[in-house]
């Protein structure tokens, strides 16, 4: 059966996850993480590509990246995997694969679920008790979103510009996004759509993203098959009637 092809969007944010072979560690001690975060600064510049957000767990990684070239993020992935892998076989002495086949992604609806997705990123630490704050996790985005921690790597996006004027009142903002754990309908959407390689979004937003691309971008239904575009433009169709 043929791999369903990406969705990405010019321009649109894409929540990245890129898993360990069955599950198992790809980082090993601190300098792993270090070198990863190295080059995925190094690459992210030369395909033009934004890191918004990220967290390195032991066995994945996830980004929250953008980029105005939608092959841009793929090139990124491959050419940093390919050098982490080489980096660890070498210096851990081993062979084969590291990484879990292509790393998932979901294009998101900006406005609604920008920063509900990058807080899931920085909690991941939180969420698989590790850490009690995601400030304690030392391998992730927060310290420099949430408390102004200088990070080279991070260029924020216009969301998290706009919750404040200047930086401490944005990080003040931003801090008190923490103050709640994320609503259990939100987690539930962002899981199914990153692993399913589906928008993360309103139906709207999905009809749009597929008329760009030309292809599905929601799960489907039970039922008879039906075409792409009959499928999104009636969904556009029925969204722009309720708001008419």
């Amino acid at each position: 059966m043929p791999r369903r092809p990406r969705l990405a969007p010019p321009g649109v944010p894409l929540h990245l996850i890129q898993r360990g072979n069955n599950r198992q560690a790809c980082f090993f001690a601190d300098e792993d993480y270090r070198f990863y975060l190295e080059w995925l600064a190094e690459y992210a510049s030369k395909s033009g590509c934004l890191i918004h957000a990220y967290v390195l767990m032991t066995n994945h990684v996830h980004l929250l990246i953008s980029a105005a070239d939608p092959a841009a993020p793929g090139a990124l992935m491959k050419v940093l995997g390919q050098r982490y892998v080489q980096y660890v076989n070498r210096a851990y002495r081993r062979s084969g694969t590291l990484w879990e086949g292509r790393f998932r992604s979901s294009p998101i609806q900006e406005d609604d679920y920008l920063l509900g997705c990058q807080r899931y990123i920085e909690l991941n630490p939180v969420r698989a008790g590790m850490v009690e704050h995601p400030r304690d996790y030392g391998w992730s985005s927060y310290r420099a979103n949430g408390e102004g921690e200088e990070n080279l790597l991070i260029r924020p996006h216009e969301l998290y510009k706009a919750l404040g004027l200047d930086a401490a009142t944005r990080q003040s903002a931003y801090r008190e996004l923490f103050r709640h754990e994320l609503e259990p309908g939100l987690l539930d959407q962002i899981r199914r759509a990153t692993n399913g390689n589906f928008v993360l979004g309103s139906e709207r937003f999905a009809a749009e993203v597929a008329a760009v691309l030309g292809r599905r971008t929601l799960p489907g239904k039970p039922g008879r098959p039906r075409k792409v575009h009959e499928v999104e433009s009636g969904e556009l169709f029925a969204e722009s009637a309720k708001q008419a």
